[in-house]
């Protein structure tokens, strides 16, 4: 019986934690919309912009987003949206609206965003890490020197 020639195929790239070189990238939320913004966000954060994208291995970037509180909604979340969170006690789930936040904390209204589009493991949180949310023009990260974005 002859014998059957092998065919080389070709393998999977799996990212190595020593391979991953971190990005810094600059993002100015001026006038932008929140959700479109916040998936575009988490994708960097994830690594899904990378040639070398591993699911279940921290391939991304860390990201730097100013002037927060300019950014824009759609609809009439402006009015309707509420953000709820439970203090762990009896009659604890406390409301506080979007107006009410953008005055307040509006780097929170970003990251809260952000995260719920990030995975809700160990992985996840690592990568919301590397995410800061500035609302004003001013950022203390030239030294890592990011890069600026148009999204």
């Amino acid at each position: 019986m002859p014998k059957e020639k092998s065919l080389k195929v070709p393998r999977t790239h799996q990212a190595k934690v020593k391979e991953k070189t971190l990005r810094w990238f600059l993002i100015d939320a001026d006038g932008k919309t929140l959700g479109r913004l916040s998936s575009e966000i988490a994708k960097i954060l994830r690594g899904k912009h990378r040639p070398d994208f591993t699911p279940n291995a921290d391939t991304g970037d860390a990201v730097v987003v100013i002037n927060c509180e300019k950014i824009v909604v759609s609809g009439n979340k402006e009015a309707q949206k509420v953000y709820r969170h439970y203090t762990g006690y009896m009659s604890g789930l406390r409301e506080i609206t979007y107006q009410t936040m953008m005055e307040k904390h509006p780097d929170r209204i970003m990251s809260h965003a952000v995260k719920g589009m990030l995975p809700k493991t160990k992985l996840g949180r690592a990568q919301f890490k590397r995410l800061r949310v500035l609302a004003g023009s001013e950022h203390k990260m030239q030294a890592q020197q990011p890069i600026t974005v148009n999204v």
